[in-house]
């Protein structure tokens, strides 16, 4: 069975396409070390909960659209494997200083997920 790792992270609307251009670059070094597929997704249908809610797991700011994202891999091994390459990757390294990023890397969150259900 394949393993997810997901990431939700907020972005300003007018860095967009800033985001965008990273997530293609990140998106092409992850399918190059190995991973099955990536995703990168923007809310259209994300309402702020009364308890707990996208927007509020990423204490989202006025002008900012909350980011769904995930990779899949073969395997958690191939995961484990293949995010170390990817983090290396001298081409990701310079678009991850977080001086530049195109989002408060500080509000992001993700996880690992092992899938108990793929149809």
């Amino acid at each position: 069975m394949s393993y997810v790792d997901g990431f939700i992270v907020p972005v300003p609307k007018a860095n967009l396409a800033a985001y965008r251009k990273m997530a293609r670059l990140a998106g092409k070094i992850w399918r190059e070390h190995g991973a099955l597929h990536y995703v990168e997704c923007i809310g259209d249908d994300v309402p702020e909960g009364k308890v707990t809610s996208f927007p509020k797991a990423v204490k989202l700011k006025p002008g900012e659209i909350v980011v769904f994202s995930w990779v899949v891999y073969k395997s958690r091994a191939d995961r484990n494997r293949i995010v170390p390459k990817v983090m290396a990757d001298p081409r990701l390294g310079a678009q991850m200083d977080p001086k530049k990023l195109p989002f408060d890397g500080k509000r992001m969150f993700w996880g690992g997920f092992k899938p108990i259900i793929e149809l």
